[in-house]
């Protein structure tokens, strides 16, 4: 609107000019100090003054055409910059509708996380249940075998007393087969406590396995989730155009864990498109990054594959 104020202005001062010469010709005010001209020279100052109003309405009529074109462009720069609104309210619903997305996904994590959790303490309780029930076993052995020897014990007594003769080789028997029997035991004891050691192992090293892949997916999400963020940023603060269409550039960026770009180099692409990623990084100054330690160092030093984006 200022630029069309700064042309009318011009316009109106030079239009009350022409008018005021056509009002002086016609009026017929010389202002020279030449003698007034005859009656009969008074046909050709007539003609000379019809002339001159001629020239000032073609010139008045070049002068609304020129005001005509003014007005003319100041409309087509308000309709360019009302175009640009339009576009930038598309953009930021576009980023709503991302930030909304990206939140959907972080949550369905959170839900997989506790399925998770929940897997890994439902593990727990049968590793417990099959603990207790290998030493109810164990214990049932035992009864069975304190009942065994018992009975042996009665059975050695009894031939005792039918055979006395054989009592020292009966007795040296006995004992040689009781230190046998205690032997197997102590072997027994032994290789039990070792299954159960060798299962307890098994279960914990399972645990961990299961809440390592875990993490490790919690982890290759969270950095997909920052990497589309990065993403995102860069393509707000790109400035495009019609050669970039269909072409992208390859960069390198290395981040503080505050997400400060400490460095940032083009690896390959199209050279345009190039400048301007690397002008688009430098706008940021810094990108999203993780709080968390696992995150971050996945994050601090990326390749990522910049493509501009046209509606």
């Amino acid at each position: 609107m200022a630029a069309k104020s700064d042309l009318t202005f011009p316009v109106t001062i030079s239009a009350g000019i022409h008018i005021g010469v056509i009002v002086i010709l016609a009026l017929g005010v010389d202002f020279s100090d030449k003698p007034k001209p005859q009656p009969q020279a008074s046909a050709p100052a007539v003609q000379a003054v019809v002339v001159d109003q001629q020239k000032v309405a073609q010139h008045v009529e070049k002068l609304k055409a020129e005001k005509r074109e003014a007005e003319r462009k100041e409309k087509a720069r308000q309709d360019e910059a009302d175009r640009r609104v339009r576009e930038a309210r598309k953009e930021r619903e576009r980023e709503q509708a991302q930030i909304k997305r990206l939140e959907q996904e972080r949550k369905q994590k959170e839900i997989e996380t506790k399925n998770a959790a929940d897997a890994a303490k439902a593990a727990q309780l049968k590793q417990k249940q099959e603990r207790e029930k290998a030493a109810k076993a164990e214990a049932e052995r035992k009864q069975k075998e304190a009942e065994r020897k018992a009975s042996e014990e009665a059975a050695r007594k009894a031939a005792e007393k039918r055979k006395a003769e054989e009592a020292a080789a009966k007795k040296a028997e006995d004992e040689r087969k009781r230190k046998a029997e205690a032997e197997r035991k102590r072997k027994a004891e032994e290789q039990a406590r070792r299954e159960q050691e060798q299962m307890m192992q098994d279960a914990l090293a399972a645990e961990q396995a299961a809440l390592s892949q875990t993490r490790n997916k919690q982890v290759m999400s969270e950095v997909q989730r920052y990497t589309s963020m990065i993403r995102a940023t860069i393509q707000r603060n790109l400035v495009v155009d019609e050669s970039m269409r269909g072409k992208s550039c390859r960069v390198f960026i290395r981040l503080a864990n505050d997400g400060f770009v400490t460095a940032s180099q083009t690896l390959d692409g199209d050279g345009v498109v190039c400048r301007a990623t690397k002008a688009a990084i430098n706008k940021a100054g810094r990108l999203p990054v993780s709080n968390e330690p696992d995150v971050y160092n996945k994050l601090k030093e990326i390749n990522l594959t910049v493509q501009p984006e046209f509606d």
